[in-house]
């Protein structure tokens, strides 16, 4: 049976996904959760995020994720900026509402955004970041864009684990962010901008390679515009 979503739905879900996502990994921070916690907490959120609304909009919750499926003609040019606005607005308003419902200050949450770590240069977080969203958007691809893949049902579960062990590999050098949406929402809450092109360069890069390299590397038949990600 095919499902008609129309936009607005699409957009909402993708707002209500990537607020929760952000919601999360503040809640884990403000309550001193640590590498393993965050790593947990947007795992999760993510597995969530994406099983509850893949139907509807695809479950990107990630500007990365919607540019590469945007590079790579699985979404037109006016949806795929409706989807970044989305994502964008939901981080910063569960960015708003952690910090108002802990009753904290922004600059409570500045430790929050994502940062480099000691002797990690710019250009070394660049790298990392595109390795994190490189497995992240290889995992997506395979498992929600690949209809043929065994977790196309569940497939917030894998991408879910995709994030978990992005953020363990990469989370001491970077914050890893892996998602523009998740360092922008507290940095412009906090008004953090250091290092800003790393969490943007770094994801979209990573995800564009990492889903052209599933797209032209091992399923070929797949490139090239796709049916909507509604479409069940």
């Amino acid at each position: 049976m095919t499902s008609v979503h129309s936009l607005g739905s699409k957009l909402l879900c993708e707002f209500v996904g990537t607020f929760f996502l952000i919601a999360a990994g503040l809640g884990v921070y403000a309550n001193d959760g640590g590498l393993l916690g965050t790593a947990f907490a947007h795992g999760l959120a993510i597995a969530i995020g994406v099983t509850a609304v893949g139907h509807v909009s695809g479950g990107h919750l990630n500007p990365a994720i919607t540019a590469a499926m945007l590079v790579l003609r699985k979404i037109s040019p006016v949806e795929g900026a409706a989807y970044i606005v989305a994502q964008l607005a939901g981080a910063y308003v569960a960015a708003l509402v952690i910090v108002w419902g802990y009753g904290a200050d922004g600059s409570d949450f500045a430790g929050a955004v994502p940062a480099l770590g000691p002797h990690i240069g710019m250009g070394n977080g660049i790298v990392l970041e595109a390795v994190a969203a490189f497995l992240l958007a290889w995992t997506v691809f395979a498992v929600a864009v690949d209809r043929d893949g065994a977790y196309f049902k569940v497939a917030g579960l894998p991408i879910g684990f995709s994030i978990v062990v992005g953020i363990l590999m990469i989370g001491g050098a970077t914050g890893a962010a892996i998602n523009p949406a998740r360092w922008f929402g507290p940095a412009l809450m906090t008004t953090t901008w250091d290092d800003g092109l790393v969490w943007v360069v770094g994801p979209v890069v990573g995800a564009v390679l990492g889903g052209a390299a599933y797209l032209y590397g091992v399923k070929p038949r797949l490139a090239g515009p796709a049916a909507a990600p509604d479409t069940v």
